[in-house]
């Protein structure tokens, strides 16, 4: 088969032929549709340090797809042959205390495809049937399927903390932010505003329904709060840029009591007014991945039945290339201007 491969620790993939991956006795073998290109596959291609400290050579990275399955381990139950599927990156050990308690999510053991074993970018990827989510309507297309992963992080941010008629804050435009923008237009936020420095990503948050998308290169949070006829600061705030500059400002544009999710990852140690934190009681969440399964269903619920939510997530893929063209695609993700950029495996 074809593959995106990383022979060793170095910067660079290759386009190879490799074996297909065997199918265990609890595994789904699946042909691979579409694979997205995340940021940690960015890192696994540059070997950056980031890299370096999650991964081990040689691998095959991509985690986010859409597939046909194509074989079915003997032991493995409620997935068949001809099912289009997405697959949960995390595999989980089954074992640990929250794997026990129902909080797979939160397994200290978890194994992520395409980062600690081959993944989707590949003809074929092999994961645990227990992964495997079957997509049942066809509503959701290859291209939607590509970008389940994704979508899943922001409405598992999204859906922290209540939403209906509240003013929202996202910071960071990029594919996942784009899409919490969507989400919380969908469960009822009353103002909602984004900040960024791209105005393309920014063009595009005004698609998702935004009130406000702002230029932080031109604009303060403060500034937009009058522009929104806001008399007290945001009651929910989801970081998604990692930037070191975002979080603080969020939290200075937080009213009493308000809740924040962040799932950016940050490059570097950020200093925020702590004294802020306590004397406005704000709560700090982190938010890691997707609740399995429970973001999933969420998902599927909200994707079959708004046309208009379907349509805005969808939009977020910006870039459809065929996988042999796969460093035009990673060009293009790097760029950090547009959405998301999703690989096209059904070329070869």
């Amino acid at each position: 088969m074809k593959a995106l491969y990383k022979s060793g620790p170095h910067a660079g993939l290759e386009l190879v032929d490799r074996p297909e991956p065997e199918t265990g006795a609890h595994d789904v073998k699946i042909r691979v549709m579409t694979a997205g290109i995340c940021g940690t596959d960015l890192h696994i291609e540059a070997y950056d340090e980031a890299a370096q400290a999650m991964i081990n050579t040689p691998l095959v990275p991509g985690h986010e797809f859409y597939g046909e399955v194509v074989e079915v381990g003997s032991f493995a139950h409620g997935v068949k042959v001809g099912d289009r599927v997405s697959g949960e990156g995390h595999v989980v050990c089954g074992i640990c205390r929250n794997c026990r308690a129902g909080r797979p999510h939160m397994c200290i053991n978890v194994n992520s495809v395409g980062v600690q074993r081959d993944g989707a970018f590949a003809e074929y990827v092999v994961i645990p049937a227990s992964n495997v989510y079957i997509h049942r309507d066809e509503r959701i297309t290859p291209l939607l399927g590509a970008i389940f992963d994704p979508f899943g992080n922001a409405v598992h941010t999204a859906l922290q903390f209540p939403m209906v008629g509240e003013d929202v804050l996202i910071t960071g435009a990029g594919p996942i932010g784009l899409m919490a923008a969507a989400v919380a237009r969908h469960a009822g936020a009353r103002n909602i505003a984004i900040t960024d420095v791209s105005e393309q990503r920014l063009e595009l948050a005004r698609s998702m329904g935004v009130n406000l998308a702002i230029n932080v290169s031109k604009q303060r949070v403060a500034d937009a709060q009058k522009e929104l006829g806001m008399r007290e600061g945001f009651d929910f705030g989801m970081e998604m840029s990692g930037h070191k500059t975002a979080l603080p400002e969020m939290i200075e544009n937080m009213n009493h009591g308000g809740k924040i999710s962040m799932l950016g990852l940050p490059s570097e140690s950020i200093d925020i007014n702590w004294g802020k934190v306590v004397t406005h009681m704000l709560t700090l969440k982190g938010i890691y991945g997707r609740e399995i399964f429970e973001t999933w269903y969420a998902m599927s619920a909200m994707l079959t039945t708004s046309d208009v939510l379907r349509e805005r997530v969808a939009s977020v893929v910006t870039d459809f290339i065929p996988a042999t063209e796969w460093q035009d695609g990673f060009t293009a993700a790097r760029g950090g201007h547009g959405g998301k950029v999703v690989l096209d495996w059904t070329v070869f």
